[in-house]
């Protein structure tokens, strides 16, 4: 008697949680996968914190890594470990623990070297960038999920934001022979700030419909990155803005 007719049923099965226009997937199945990769990235962001933080807080790390060759000799492997991680990750991204191992380990090395970059800064400006970041984060975030239920897709945007990533990676090459001034700095970091905010539409749009449900390491790592370069940005803006 107070059964649901069975075609409603069947709507509610067949796709009302869909993600975009003419999905062709589960969305359940999606869903699923959307909801492990910001659970991994949760825990990345979490250890971010934490490893930057003690950075932070205890000194002597700092400056054992500034002043000391043995410490620069660790923060260029610092530096240098992510990329390395990434070649035995690409071949082991589906094989549990080994990936979540190395995933750990470029998490953590990333971290550090965040955390040296905020140990010279104040604490003023790192907690405006950590706030800049999130709400710029959540809202595009938000964004791109209701612009991809309406049916509108970022994929053009990845040629474009590829360019504007190796401009970026020369323009700082060049400033390591000619330091820029505080406009530049800030010009720069602007500019860096508007390319890795249009990569987060771009791969939170791709983890809605491209990347394959056996891809969540390497769609947590590209949100990864997306994020702590955009921190990275606003607080080189801010930085120069304060001095």
């Amino acid at each position: 008697m107070w059964q649901v007719p069975s075609a409603k049923r069947g709507d509610l099965e067949a796709g009302n949680g869909a993600l975009y226009p003419m999905m062709m997937e589960s969305p359940q199945l999606r869903w699923a996968f959307i909801r492990k990769v910001y659970a991994i990235l949760a825990i990345q962001l979490l250890m971010t914190v934490i490893v930057a933080a003690v950075v932070v807080t205890v000194p002597p790390i700092a400056v054992f890594f500034v002043t000391t060759p043995a410490g620069l000799g660790l923060y260029i492997v610092l530096i240098i470990m992510p990329l390395l991680v990434l070649c035995p990750l690409y071949y082991y991204h589906q094989k549990h623990p080994i990936n979540f191992i190395l995933l750990g380990i470029f998490t953590v090395s990333i971290s550090f070297a965040i955390g040296l970059t905020c140990a010279f800064k104040s604490g003023k400006v790192i907690l405006e960038a950590v706030i800049l970041t999130a709400a710029v984060v959540i809202s595009l975030t938000l964004y791109t999920f209701w612009a991809a239920k309406r049916g509108h897709d970022f994929s053009f945007l990845g040629p474009f934001l590829f360019a504007a990533v190796i401009v970026l990676m020369v323009f700082s090459f060049i400033q390591i022979f000619f330091p820029m001034g505080k406009i530049t700095t800030m010009i720069f970091g602007c500019v860096g700030a508007l390319v890795f905010a249009g990569y987060i539409v771009y791969d939170t749009d791709n983890l809605i419909k491209r990347f394959s449900y056996d891809e969540y390491i390497w769609a947590a790592i590209s949100l990864y990155l997306d994020i702590i370069n955009l921190f990275q940005m606003l607080l080189l803006v801010l930085d120069a803005a304060d001095n």
